[in-house]
């Protein structure tokens, strides 16, 4: 199921999984995409997001596997297939490329850590 992506691009309440730490990180996502869009000749805009996005998933899947989160794996995977197209993009970045990602995160959230609400402890 794909879910709305929010214009302006910004995180709401709507996204909150519950767990301060990842819902700090989450809006932190959503700034870093909203930037890369605002400045999609910046390398600068885009080092900073792949940087927020590796800290932000070794960070959920810490506390995933400090947990026994049963479906790590899938997440993780999920995780690694991202951050393997945002390691092998370049300025400028597309309009279809930030849609991409716009479109990943959110569908992520609702999606797939919306499983884990509830169940990290």
């Amino acid at each position: 199921m794909a879910f709305d992506i929010p214009e302006p691009f910004c995180w709401d309440e709507t996204f909150r999984v519950f767990y301060e730490k990842l819902d700090e990180q989450h809006r932190g996502l959503f700034k870093g995409i909203f930037d890369c869009a605002a400045a999609n000749t910046c390398s600068n805009s885009l080092k900073e997001l792949q940087k927020i996005v590796r800290e932000h998933f070794e960070t959920e899947e810490a506390l995933m596997q400090s947990t026994k989160y049963g479906e790590f794996e899938p997440h993780k995977n999920a995780h690694e297939d991202f951050l393997t197209k945002l390691d092998g993009l370049e300025v400028p970045l597309s309009t279809d490329t930030i849609n991409y990602a716009k479109d990943w995160l959110v569908n992520h959230i609702k999606g797939t850590d919306f499983k884990y609400k509830g169940k990290l402890g």
